[in-house]
């Protein structure tokens, strides 16, 4: 545990953020999975939609971002 007070308040705002980030990157994880199990314009849609969000927000990368929405739609083409 650090002894500076910055310091100390650092550890408990990263621990803050890690939990934020973790909880939006479980239920990004979890839109993509609903996409595999029904697969249909709808709920691609909604995937692409929380793709863009995590993108923008800087919870994955950008070009991660367009592969993810490449694979949903390359899904979705395969199931029509």
């Amino acid at each position: 545990m650090p002894n500076i007070k910055s310091a100390k308040k650092r550890v408990l705002v990263a621990k803050v953020n890690q939990a934020r980030n973790k909880s939006a990157k479980t239920a990004l994880k979890t839109v993509i999975k609903k996409v595999d199990a029904n697969t249909n314009a709808e709920t691609v849609k909604a995937a692409v939609s929380a793709v863009d969000k995590a993108a923008a927000k800087g919870l994955i990368h950008k070009n991660a971002a367009a592969r993810k929405k490449s694979q949903l739609a390359k899904k979705l083409n395969a199931a029509s």
